[in-house]
């Protein structure tokens, strides 16, 4: 035994001799200039987007958007506004929307 200690993830990269990371986009190239001008967050929600990565409330939204053009009665009414509630949960507080009803359901059709 030539080593002080077990190094067990080490032995099996080792082993797989780094098979992975011959396929790795962008190996041994250096990173880009703005990888060190932002942030964690800014960073993951560029590479979000890339990925075509939607929150769930925008998710919700666009839902409600086709809801609100095809409402015709009060009980779908009654189901866009739990969709709304929902995502008046989950969203930023800039985002929330009010309920929507029969009276105003034009006028909710431009907002959304």
């Amino acid at each position: 035994m030539d080593k002080k200690y077990n190094d067990l993830i080490g032995d099996i990269i080792k082993e797989n001799n780094y098979e992975y990371e011959k396929e790795l986009p962008g190996k041994g190239k250096p990173l880009p200039k703005d990888y060190m001008q932002k942030d964690t967050f800014q960073h993951f929600q560029k590479i979000a987007k890339d990925a075509g990565f939607l929150p769930p409330w925008l998710e919700l939204q666009k839902e409600i958007r086709v809801l609100l053009n095809a409402a015709k009665t009060e009980s779908d009414i009654e189901v866009i506004n739990l969709k709304i509630k929902k995502h008046n949960r989950i969203c930023p507080t800039p985002m929330q929307k009010n309920l929507v009803s029969l009276s105003n359901l034009e006028q909710n059709k431009k907002n959304w």
